[in-house]
């Protein structure tokens, strides 16, 4: 028992400055009621209240950050204030986001609608804030931040993916999108999609694992896009189910089909990709 309670004992000392998820997730929640007034328990109606909770929250971070000089580079002030000085622009491509996904789905009666109850708008708000801290050299933060969002709705997204403008998650559940993952603009993703990693070898871990997509392309439900060489151009259609280990040039369709032959009640797979007037099927 006694080197048990040593054990313990060297866990808690060694964790002294760890952020506690509690308060990572207490800062994240606060963020995001002060950005977005759906998520707010109590009503702000004077502007110099906006002023002041916008300071607290720097100061919040900046005094997180201060207390674990490990998991950033530099001073916790400089980077907490780096962080708030590009809020405005999180906060306008988040409702970005929320213009795409009111556009791309027909069963959004309204924006509120999409804030208060879409998991897509929530999972992206906490990539969107997270990847602002892990640009500035925060680590673990962003993860934390992502995760709660992760255990909440069925997305995971890893903040150190580059995703553009304009996105919009779809139902979501189950959506994986990886940390060199780089995403155009206007891009829609429906759930059970995978862009992922062909490795999972740690000699890999600096390289560009993930895929790229580029702008306007749909990637449909259970989709897997797998490899830091493979790109899906400009305006593609990725079909349900399909399994996408090699690059498609811009305006492609790829789909997965199967084909059965009653004669002999033989059952066949492919893959039938087009493109413009093309069509090759594999």
């Amino acid at each position: 028992m006694n080197s048990f309670v040593s054990k313990l004992y060297k866990a808690h000392q060694d964790c002294s400055e760890c952020p506690s998820p509690k308060v990572i997730q207490q800062f994240f929640e606060d963020l995001l009621g002060l950005l977005f007034p759906e998520y707010t328990v109590t009503k702000i109606s004077d502007k110099s209240e906006i002023e002041a909770s916008l300071l607290q929250l720097q100061e919040d971070l900046s005094s997180i950050l201060e207390r674990n000089p490990h998991l950033h580079r530099g001073l916790g002030s400089d980077t907490a204030n780096a962080f708030f000085q590009n809020l405005e622009q999180v906060f306008d491509w988040i409702h970005q986001d929320v213009d795409a996904m009111f556009a791309g789905d027909p069963a959004a009666k309204s924006r509120t609608e999409i804030l208060r109850s879409y998991p897509g708008f929530y999972a992206i708000s906490a990539y969107r804030i997270a990847h602002a801290l892990h640009s500035l050299g925060v680590d673990l933060i962003p993860r934390m931040i992502t995760e709660f969002a992760h255990s909440r709705t069925g997305i995971d997204i890893h903040p150190g993916a580059s995703i553009g403008q304009y996105f919009c998650i779809d139902h979501g559940t189950g959506v994986v999108i990886g940390e060199t993952t780089i995403i155009g603009k206007h891009v829609k993703v429906y759930q059970g999609v995978t862009l992922g990693a062909l490795s999972v070898d740690k000699a890999d871990a600096d390289s560009k694992r993930h895929p790229t997509i580029e702008d306007n392309v749909v990637i449909y439900s259970g989709a897997t896009i797998l490899g830091g060489n493979t790109i899906i151009g400009k305006g593609s259609v990725i079909g349900g189910n399909v399994w996408l280990t090699k690059s498609v040039s811009a305006g492609s369709k790829v789909y997965y089909q199967t084909q059965m032959y009653h004669a002999d009640s033989a059952v066949t797979d492919m893959y039938v990709f087009k493109n413009d007037q093309d069509e090759v099927s594999h």
